[in-house]
């Protein structure tokens, strides 16, 4: 339940039971593994040299008007053959009537031992 906010079930999360993924409860259709669903203080390391390769910002305003809306934010990763390598749910949530939400995707390069661009 989002803290905070009304009861209702826009929004509400559950796990999916074949890849553990946090999902919306009334998804019919697990986003990130495809599957059907049936019911409802240590030190840290050193951080290697890098670079940003690409970021990528948007909002989503919902209208004064209308119903709530629900999203599920999903990172899909492809390799040059085009062939999905990696599928994520990476965050999911409601936007009810007057509210925004901005998204950024940022592509971080690491260059261990090496230099940055």
């Amino acid at each position: 339940m989002i803290v905070g906010r009304p009861s209702g079930s826009a929004g509400r999360t559950r796990v999916c039971p074949h890849c553990k993924a946090t999902i919306l409860e009334s998804a019919p259709v697990c986003p990130q593994c495809r599957h059907h669903l049936k019911f409802g203080v240590a030190a840290l390391p050193a951080q290697p040299e890098g670079f940003s390769a690409l970021r990528v910002e948007g909002t989503l305003e919902h209208p004064p008007q209308g119903g709530d809306w629900e999203y599920s934010v999903l990172l899909s990763i492809r390799n040059e053959r085009g062939e999905e390598v990696s599928r994520q749910v990476v965050g999911v949530g409601a936007l009810r009537p007057a509210e925004a939400r901005t998204f950024t995707l940022s592509v971080q390069i690491m260059t261990p031992g090496g230099r940055s661009r």
